[in-house]
């Protein structure tokens, strides 16, 4: 018999890459805290830091802009 894998929420994945981003706990804490490998760890931080430019490049609402010059 096969190992079932298990499958995180995107909640949580956004919690511990975030965890992780913030840089004040070692991989190897982080790991131990929320009970997943330090590589998938690595890797949902990666993701979060690569994605974080793609929130910035909306145009916007023009209403906001006028309220802010």
């Amino acid at each position: 018999m096969g190992r079932t894998r298990k499958s995180f929420s995107k909640e949580f994945k956004a919690k511990v890459a975030f965890a992780a981003l913030k840089g004040d706990r070692t991989m190897a804490e982080l790991s131990n805290d929320f009970g997943v490998h330090a590589t998938q760890a690595a890797k949902w931080k990666k993701e979060l830091a690569d994605g974080i430019p793609g929130i910035f490049t909306g145009k916007g609402d023009p209403e906001d802009r006028k309220s802010v010059v």
